[in-house]
Parts: structure tokens; sequence; C-alpha cells
């Protein structure tokens, strides 16, 4: 069991979730329940998933999650193109985060590997 709040990959999805939903506040209206709902989930699944295995018993269960919020890193990514290829956001502000998503992930991946060893 770790402390989550401690974890470095934690806190960067917390800012990265924050970005997310300031970003897409900017979305149209009709939006509201396909890509701005869609866009949201997924940065929070991020957080949720690290915090969720970090609270499980073992190193496996943790690693499990890790992937699960890998999962959910890879379709903000996605998500985030999206928005940008309809215009809905700049490029500026989708490399931003798109460059902070790939240092979590890198982190994520770093962790799975400490619990693979």
């Amino acid at each position: 069991m770790y402390d989550f709040q401690e974890l470095k990959v934690w806190q960067k999805s917390m800012d990265i979730a924050e970005k997310v939903y300031k970003l897409s506040s900017q979305f149209p209206i009709e939006e509201k329940y396909s890509l701005t709902s869609q866009i949201r989930r997924s940065a929070v699944s991020i957080a949720l998933n690290i915090v969720e295995g970090a609270g499980r018993n073992t190193n496996g269960e943790f690693k499990n999650f890790l992937g699960i919020a890998i999962g959910s890193s890879n379709e903000l990514y996605t998500q985030l193109i999206l928005a940008y290829r309809l215009d809905l956001v700049s490029q500026t502000d989708v490399n931003l985060i798109l460059r902070e998503l790939t240092e979590v992930q890198k982190m994520n991946y770093k962790l799975i590997q400490k619990f693979t060893k």
C-alpha cells in the first residue's frame, strides 16, 4: 500500500486533469455530452486508477491499475488530437498537455517495470 499523495505520477496526473477540465470548458455546448464528457473522464481516470492501485494489497494489483491508467492516457492522447483536428483547441494548448501526458506515461511505465522485476 502506497501513500498516493506522495507519488509524483499521481500529482502530475492531477495537474493534467485540471488542465483538461479548463481546456474542455472552451468546447462548444453541443460537445457537452460527447467529447467534453469523454475527454474529462479519460483525464480523471488516469489519476483514479493510480489511486486505486496504490490502495491495493499487492504490487501485482498496483501494476494492473497502472496499466489501466496507461490505457486511459492513450485515450486522452487521442481525444486531444481529435479536439485539435476539429479546431476545438489550439495546437499550442494540445501540445502542452501532450508533453505532460507523455511524461506521466513514462513514469507509469517505469513504475510498472519496478514491479515486474
